[in-house]
C-alpha cells in the first residue's frame, strides 16, 4: 500500500509560481511511477505530468508543457510539481497518484492522495 499526501496548494495571483509537494511512502527500489493530475470545477480530471520513482524519467502533458516541471527527491520521499505563469484556468484540485511499472498519463493509477486546492486569482 502506497500512501500519498499532497501539500503546497493555496491562493496565487495570475502570473505567479507554485510548487506542490507529494510526500510518498515508496521504497527507492520500487518500480513505481508518481503522477500529478488536476480536476477543475465542472471538468473531468486530467493528467499534468508523471515521473518514475527510481530513474527520474518524466512525461508532461502537452497542455502544460513549458510551464510545468516535475521532479523527485528520493531522500525526502517527495515528488514536486512546479508551475509557472499560473492562470485562472489552472484553478483546480491537484492530486498525486502512484502506480507500478508503466510511465503513463492515463489516469488508471492505483493509489491517490486527497488532493490540494490551487486557486489562481486574476
Amino acid at each position: 500500500q502506497v500512501q500519498l499526501v499532497e501539500s503546497g496548494g493555496g491562493l496565487v495571483q495570475a502570473g505567479g509560481t507554485l510548487r506542490l509537494v507529494c510526500s510518498a511512502s515508496i521504497n527507492y527500489f520500487d518500480n513505481y511511477i508518481v503522477g500529478w493530475f488536476r480536476q477543475a470545477p465542472g471538468k473531468e480530471r486530467e493528467a499534468v505530468a508523471a515521473i518514475t520513482w527510481h530513474g527520474g524519467t518524466d512525461i508532461v502533458a502537452e497542455s502544460v508543457k513549458g510551464r510545468v516541471t516535475i521532479s523527485r527527491d528520493n531522500a525526502k520521499n517527495a515528488v514536486y510539481l512546479e508551475k509557472n505563469n499560473l492562470q485562472p484556468q489552472d484553478t483546480a484540485v491537484y492530486y498525486c497518484a502512484g502506480r507500478r511499472r508503466t510511465l503513463t498519463l492515463r489516469d488508471d493509477y492505483e493509489f491517490w492522495g486527497q488532493g490540494t486546492q490551487v486557486t489562481v486569482s486574476s
